[in-house]
């Protein structure tokens, strides 16, 4: 059994390797298996875990080479093409520009196919019951192709493919066939749910089916944010083309807001999802370097609108008549702060010593925990007063959830910064409590609605 001390030695070199452009997750952990088979043939021989460790990271050889090695066998990927240069001329030729084309007319078929599935279903809307059916079914329609697109990339297997779509089953079932009460309680949060389970599906094709791996997910955490980065670039660009456009033609007479509802925003809107994955995917080592950025203004930003928010809450008086529509938003802003720490720590150098920024970010927690703590007294407040409601449980459950959640994170940080634990032990309670939102958003679309009577 591997001693602490191993293991966050492993955990470093782990953070190193991941960190070198042409090494895939999957090499990586390939690399990890190779490493540690040779710290215990050398353990055997009687040396001591250190000297074990420092001989096999040195029979592993200089990571340039390996990476150079690795872009040779997987002459195909994407990242060779973008961040390696060949050694001849002649190197990376037809069969890499190919490659380009083919994922690329492979990204355009699903972006448009994503488009055109949202379009189909917009032409069976005929009133607001079926606008809500509509609302339900839209991660349906739209998550299968950004999954297939990873599906294609990861080359997932059948195994992958089976432990995806039959939840997804599931979930269109019940999405489809609950006798809802139209624009009730539970119908309102299936809409809302439903989009974290199905992200969730996507994020197990993501890791192609390595869901128990730590760096796996940390990865598709570490997409995600970027993912919402390009997102909105793509979303403020096209406004902007789609303005001038508008204005123009608006000059000549000609109207083209029916083409921008019936057409441009249902059909573009959800192909710019898949479009911008291709991107994230094809520009990583872009991204990468405004993550630490967004996150070194957005976090001092955050613990400030906290700490002004925390006295506004403990002041308000009696818990009982906090507005409703307050305590949802203020559990929107715990859900950014989640989001925004989690994109901190992927884009975190793991081998980097405690810092300031270590220590913001550990007071954007504590605050985050008294702002949850109220939060949680104000719902426990009501529930007692005006009883059970679907809304009232399924906020205090989200509260719950994402209170452990910060008190793991909490205990984590200030370890590292007392020097008590590595980084890693950091990341690792942040990924592999991940699951939990999935978990419970799929029991609030799956247990809820018969529950309290799909009311």
């Amino acid at each position: 059994m591997p001693g602490p001390r191993l293991e966050a030695q492993i955990d470093q070199w782990r953070a190193y390797v991941r960190r070198r452009q042409a090494i895939s997750a999957a090499d990586v952990e390939e690399m990890e298996d190779h490493l540690r088979a040779q710290v215990d043939d050398l353990a055997v021989t009687g040396l001591d875990e250190d000297e074990a460790f420092l001989v096999a990271v040195k029979r592993m050889g200089n990571l340039d080479a390996v990476s150079r090695e690795f872009a040779r066998e997987h002459s195909d990927r994407l990242w060779k093409q973008l961040v390696l240069v060949p050694e001849h001329p002649d190197a990376g030729g037809d069969g890499v520009g190919a490659s380009r084309w083919r994922e690329l007319a492979v990204v355009l078929a699903l972006a448009v196919g994503a488009g055109l599935a949202v379009k189909v279903a917009l032409g069976f809307v005929d009133g607001p019951g079926d606008e809500m059916v509509l609302a339900r079914n839209a991660s349906l329609l739209v998550l299968p192709f950004l999954a297939g697109y990873f599906a294609w990339k990861r080359r997932a297997t059948l195994r992958v493919v089976a432990a995806v779509v039959a939840p997804a089953a599931v979930l269109a079932v019940v999405l489809n066939a609950y006798p809802f009460v139209p624009a009730g309680s539970t119908e309102v949060l299936a809409v809302l749910h439903a989009p974290v389970v199905g992200w969730t599906l996507v994020g197990v094709v993501y890791v192609a089916g390595r869901w128990r791996s730590d760096a796996g997910r940390m990865d598709f955490v570490r997409f995600t944010g970027e993912l919402v980065v390009y997102v909105t670039l793509l979303a403020l660009g096209g406004g902007v083309l789609v303005g001038l456009t508008a204005g123009i033609f608006g000059i000549v007479g000609i109207d083209l807001e029916p083409v921008l509802e019936d057409w441009i925003l249902p059909v573009c809107v959800p192909g710019a999802l898949v479009v911008a994955a291709w991107l994230v995917e094809a520009k990583k080592s872009v991204v990468e370097n405004i993550a630490p950025v967004l996150t070194k203004v957005f976090t001092p930003l955050t613990v400030v609108m906290l700490l002004s928010v925390l006295p506004v809450l403990l002041g308000g008086g009696d818990l009982v008549a906090v507005d409703r529509g307050l305590l949802i938003l203020m559990d929107a802003i715990l859900v950014l702060v989640l989001c925004l720490l989690l994109y901190s720590i992927s884009a975190r150098d793991s081998l980097a010593p405690p810092g300031f920024f270590d220590v913001l970010q550990l007071v954007l927690v504590v605050a985050a925990l008294a702002v949850d703590g109220v939060m949680l007294t104000a719902m426990l407040t009501r529930i007692a007063e005006f009883g059970l409601s679907p809304n009232k449980v399924a906020a205090l459950g989200l509260n719950l959830v994402l209170l452990a959640h910060l008190v793991g994170a909490a205990w984590r940080a200030l370890g590292f910064l007392r020097g008590r634990r590595g980084f890693a032990s950091v990341e690792r309670w942040q990924t592999r409590y991940l699951p939990a939102y999935g978990i419970w958003a799929a029991v609030v679309v799956v247990v809820f609605p018969p529950l309290f009577g799909f009311a």
